[in-house]
Formats: structure tokens, sequence, C-alpha cells
């Protein structure tokens, strides 16, 4: 290569080699951080928005990223479905308060649904230990049937249709279709990842279909889950974040998090 040609080439290499050090860097800040929006991308390095997105959306193409609201979240901040009983293992003793403070919003007389997950059992059996007078507790879940079919005093709603047998939950058409007939006071939601600024997530695509009906016929909707799955994502988007009412975590939410939340109107309670 004669000289004229270095001077030509060299400066057609330069720029590709700055955007790879570029895209390293965010994704070593992302993976820092937890998330990268966008606009504070572009603003760290320079670039526009359009070539900050470009960063993004490569990194996202070669699975070293996730696309988030505006911005990017690690790969490992993305839920993948797990049994029941696995599901249990995890965070158990932050579980047990949330169950625990969630029962104490049930007032006497109210009909209440119970989501299929660990949390939700949680909230049912604190339920049967103190259980408000006359309430009526609907659930697609069989091993929150199961645990209430000894509390004679709590009246109970199981909802058919196809089992799931991962979650032992019922989910499909026919669960939907009875679901939809329905009125109860509060939805206390299961999620296993909860977008601050987009909403609750669930893996499987009949279950999101049911949680969102669950929504629709609930005066109120209470999201319960443990602070690690705040920030967290999953196949399949529940409803929009303005569907949840209240929120019930553990300490540990993020600041940034706990803040964007009560901003899109969620009430946070912490147990």
């Amino acid at each position: 290569m004669t000289p004229s040609e270095e001077s030509n080439a060299s400066p057609k290499q330069a720029p590709r080699l700055l955007t790879e050090e570029r895209r390293r860097a965010i994704l070593e800040l992302v993976n820092r951080d937890g998330r990268a929006m966008i606009s504070d991308l572009s603003k760290q390095f320079g670039v526009s928005a359009v070539t900050a997105r470009g960063d993004v959306d490569s990194l996202c193409e070669r699975n070293l990223l996730m696309r988030s609201h505006g911005g990017a979240i690690p790969v490992d901040r993305v839920v993948v479905d797990s049994p029941l009983e696995v599901k249990a293992t995890r965070h158990h003793d932050e579980k047990v308060r949330i169950g625990k403070f969630a029962a104490t919003l049930v007032k006497p007389g109210q009909t209440v649904m119970l989501d299929s997950g660990t949390t939700t059992l949680e909230i049912a059996r604190a339920l049967m230990r103190n259980s408000p007078r006359g309430i009526t507790i609907v659930t697609d879940s069989l091993a929150i049937a199961s645990e209430l079919s000894a509390a004679s005093e709590i009246n109970v709603i199981v909802v058919g249709g196809l089992l799931r047998h991962i979650s032992q939950s019922l989910v499909g058409p026919q669960a939907q279709k009875m679901l939809a007939e329905l009125h109860v006071d509060r939805l206390f939601l299961g999620v296993d990842g909860l977008e601050p600024d987009i909403g609750p997530f669930t893996p499987d695509i009949l279950e999101a279909q049911l949680n969102a009906t669950m929504i629709e016929v609930a005066k109120e909707t209470t999201v319960v889950t443990d602070s690690s799955k705040i920030g967290r994502r999953s196949l399949t988007q529940i409803s929009p974040i303005k569907n949840i009412d209240q929120l019930v975590t553990d300490s540990t939410i993020r600041p940034e998090d706990r803040k964007t939340l009560e901003e899109n109107g969620v009430e946070v309670f912490i147990a």
C-alpha cells in the first residue's frame, strides 16, 4: 500500500474503532448501573440520540443488551420461567413479609383475587391465619386453592381452564371467559418482572392474557414482588404501568425505581 493509500484508509478505520470503543463503554455502563437511557448516553458520549440508539441496537442484536423503554438493560435482568417449587426458595423471607403486609390491605366482606405465584401464596397463608370476616378469594392457582381448602371461613372460587404445569395455574380462553364475568375489589398480582416506567411482565403469553383480564375486572390492582424483580422484564408485558395502583415490595428497592413508580401513579408500600 502506498503512503497516499494509507492516508486515505486511516480516516475510514478510525471511526469504526471509536464506535466499537464507545459501544464497549456503553455495555460496561449498563452492566454496572443496571440500565441506561438513550438521552443520557447521547449526552455522556457526545453523540446524537440517533447514534446512541444505533449503538444500543447493535449491542442488542449481538445479545449483549436487552432493549428497554427509552434505553437498555443487561441481559441478566431478563427473567426466564422456573417451576413453582424453585421460585419458592428465592427471597423467601421477603415474600413472607410481603404476604403478611398485603393481607392487611384486605377488608371484611371484600372479594379478592390472588394470581398464581409464590408471593401470592404467602398472602393466602397470611389470610388463613388472620382472615377478615366474610371475604371471598378468587384464584387461578391450584397451590393457593389447595392451601385455602382448610379455611372454611373463607369463600373460595377457583377459575377453570388449561393447566399450566410449571406454575400450577389455570389459563386459557375458558379461564378468561369466567373471569370476565366477575367483579373483584382487589387483585394481588405476582409478577416475574416489573419495569417502573413500562409495567409488569410474565414469561407466558396465556398467563399474561389472563392477568390482563384480572386487571380489567378489579377495582384496584396491587403488584406484590420482591425488589429483585423490579427493573427486570420477561417475555410478555401484562399491562401498562398506568393500570397498577399499588406495589408491595421490600426495603431494598432502588430509590430511582421507587421514584419512577410513584411518578407513574403507583403507591409503594415497603413490607
